[in-house]
Order: structure tokens, then sequence, then C-alpha cells
């Protein structure tokens, strides 16, 4: 597993055992707690969420600042606008 800079976020969600639709509830619900300009940090697996949380981000304007694989890890960086 890559390491990943703790530096670039505020909050991490580590989504990693769920499947379909729950790491975008659990987007959701994280961004709603969170503060104008933190960073979220979303660790995901489940290949739905390749497409879903960057749609559902664009569709709300959400800044995605970085979208990445590693692995099997797909890493969002979201920032809270």
């Amino acid at each position: 597993m890559a390491k990943f800079d703790a530096d670039e976020y505020d909050v991490l969600l580590d989504v990693r055992e769920d499947k379909c639709p729950m790491p975008l509830l659990k987007t959701k619900l994280a961004l709603a707690k969170m503060s104008t300009g933190q960073v979220l940090c979303v660790l995901a697996t489940d290949p739905g969420s390749l497409k879903d949380i960057p749609y559902y981000l664009s569709h709300v304007q959400i800044p995605l600042l970085l979208e990445e694989q590693v692995d099997s890890v797909c890493r969002f960086l979201i920032q809270k606008p």
C-alpha cells in the first residue's frame, strides 16, 4: 500500500472496505461536517467510486483537486467550497 502525505489533507475518509453506494454517501456526509477550505482525502477500492465521486462533485461544483489510482486504491482530494 502506498503512503499518502497527511500534509495534503485535513480529513481522511477510508472507505476501502465499503461497496457502492456507501463511498459516495460517506463522502457527502464527511464534506457536510467540514469547514470551508478544508481538504478531504477519500481512499476507495469500489470500482463505482471512480465514476460516482467525480460525477457528484462536478454536478454540485465542489473542487476535485486530485484523482489518482495507486494499485487498487483510488484516492480523491476534495476541497470543501
